[in-house]
């Protein structure tokens, strides 16, 4: 069974659908969805707050490549365009950790080369999966306790936002 941990944002349009439409592309592969969270924006670009969730989805026939297909299927069916990097943006869909799959590979490295250094994929992750391993980094817990507080204080959940109904 292969099981991947995938962080989705948005804060372009109706947020909220934003994600809900990643999980019913992807439903037939969840394993949970963390609730939803308000976070800054991360980067140099002055933007609108982002809502972030962490899907947990496995399929015992995907591997990393397959995973990353169907995040870029979800960017894609939401308009997602790549003209400002960190910039806003409709829908975004990172493959975060694929089993413990570790690559230097340009097109999908993994683990997600900074998932250990944000709060939006930690916060997250961790809320519905308190003993997760970042493979080749640590434990989640630990790493968000190595973030600044400012940081993890700033991923703040919206009640009433469930993505499953």
């Amino acid at each position: 069974m292969s099981r991947a941990v995938l962080s989705i944002g948005s804060n372009l349009g109706d947020r909220l659908e934003q994600l809900r439409s990643c999980v019913r592309a992807l439903s037939p592969y969840l394993v949970t969805a963390s609730p939803v969270f308000e976070t800054p924006p991360w980067g140099p670009i002055e933007q609108q707050p982002f809502l972030n969730a962490v899907l947990i989805v496995a399929d015992p026939a995907a591997g990393p490549t397959e995973w990353l297909g169907r995040a870029q299927a979800c960017e894609e069916a939401a308009g997602r365009t790549r003209d400002v990097r960190w910039g806003p943006r409709t829908v975004d869909v990172d493959v975060v950790a694929v089993d413990d799959v570790m690559s230097e590979d340009p097109v999908l490295t993994l683990p997600h080369p900074r998932a250990a250094e944000r709060a939006f994929v930690l916060v997250p992750w961790w809320s519905v999966d308190p003993e997760a391993i970042l493979p080749g980094r640590g434990s989640v817990l630990q790493l968000m306790q190595q973030l600044p507080a400012a940081d993890v204080d700033a991923v703040r959940m919206l009640l009433g936002t469930e993505l499953v109904p």
